[in-house]
């Protein structure tokens, strides 16, 4: 079959693994939950459970082994530095562990750093050389592929899309996380609820204000709910006025926008959109701009990581995956 690829999506939720062919078809795919309250090493052992269920019978055979992991953390050294969904781990040298089990390299990489990698090598970015991924989801990330190539920055660390800083009601500094995640909905439409406002939310979860999600606002939205609407479009906005300081330092041709948060389809690209256009300081910007939502959905992270070990950690030039297809 010639030589595969392991990846490995370590999340909050669940931990997934599969094997891929070279051009990144997935052959297998396994999957559990995380556990992640159980502690950082019961959560690596079922890593490398779901590791060993998915390589083949040569090691031989295995190019590496990649790993998409929340951030922050710092891809050349294969540190997990402090993942805020992951307690507990603060420091944990994943990569050298992983190595150390399986006598593979081992490639880790920001979930959001791999999913750009993902949509450019067999997503809606293919055959893109200036690609920004955007994920909305319980928060906002961003992976950014600079004339072929993954920005990294020096430490690992660039393309915090979240946390650009934004001024709002005219005095408070807070930033696109803060203002359009999927908690950012909850808490938004909570407040005006709770302000007297009038809504299906409240009805969705049952009249308890705690459990108001981004789904529950999501849900409400499609089916009409005036403050439910208002509450997206805000986030649409938002994410928009972000996007445009990605335009104006960065360029792309095309930027991709995945994660839970834009299943609301239009109630959140309408707006944003729509603030991108406003707001852009010139139309040459957008003229042949492609603004589009994941092709990958689901799988994106485990794609990205594959992708991660067929770029060697993303150094290559992401034209060079050609020679491997």
């Amino acid at each position: 079959m010639g030589k595969q690829i392991i990846a490995v999506d370590l999340g909050g939720t669940q931990i997934r693994a599969a094997r891929y062919d070279l051009e990144l078809n997935q052959l297998q795919r396994e999957n559990t939950l995380t556990q992640a309250a159980s502690g950082v090493q019961p959560t690596i052992d079922r890593m490398k459970a779901y590791i060993r269920k998915v390589l083949p019978a040569g090691a031989e055979d295995v190019l590496g082994i990649g790993i998409s992991s929340p951030g922050p953390l710092n891809p050349f050294s294969g540190v997990i530095v402090a993942p805020p969904n992951l307690p507990g781990w603060l420091d944990v040298p994943l990569r050298d562990i992983i190595a150390e089990e399986f006598k593979l390299p081992v490639y880790i990489g920001n979930d959001a750093n791999v999913a750009a990698l993902a949509e450019a090598s067999k997503g809606a970015a293919q055959g893109c050389r200036h690609v920004t991924y955007i994920t909305v989801s319980t928060g906002i990330g961003a992976g950014i592929i600079c004339d072929g190539k993954l920005l990294l920055g020096r430490e690992g660390l660039a393309a915090e899309f979240g946390h650009i800083p934004i001024i709002v009601d005219n005095r408070t500094v807070s930033s696109v996380e803060l203002e359009a995640a999927g908690p950012a909905i909850a808490r938004r439409a909570k407040r005006a609820i709770e302000a007297g406002e009038s809504s299906m939310v409240s009805n969705l979860a049952q009249g308890d204000l705690s459990g108001i999600d981004a789904k529950v606002v999501g849900m409400a939205a499609a089916s009409g709910d005036k403050l439910a609407i208002d509450v997206i479009a805000y986030a649409g906005r938002i994410i928009g006025l972000g996007i445009v300081s990605i335009l104006h330092l960065f360029n792309p041709e095309v930027i991709v926008v995945g994660g839970g948060v834009t299943k609301t389809g239009d109630l959140l690209f309408a707006p944003m959109l729509k603030a991108v256009s406003e707001h852009v300081m010139d139309e040459a910007y957008i003229e042949n701009l492609r603004i589009e939502p994941s092709a990958l959905g689901d799988d994106v992270a485990l794609v990205g990581a594959a992708a991660l070990v067929a770029t060697d950690g993303g150094n290559m030039d992401i034209s060079d995956l050609d020679r491997l297809f």
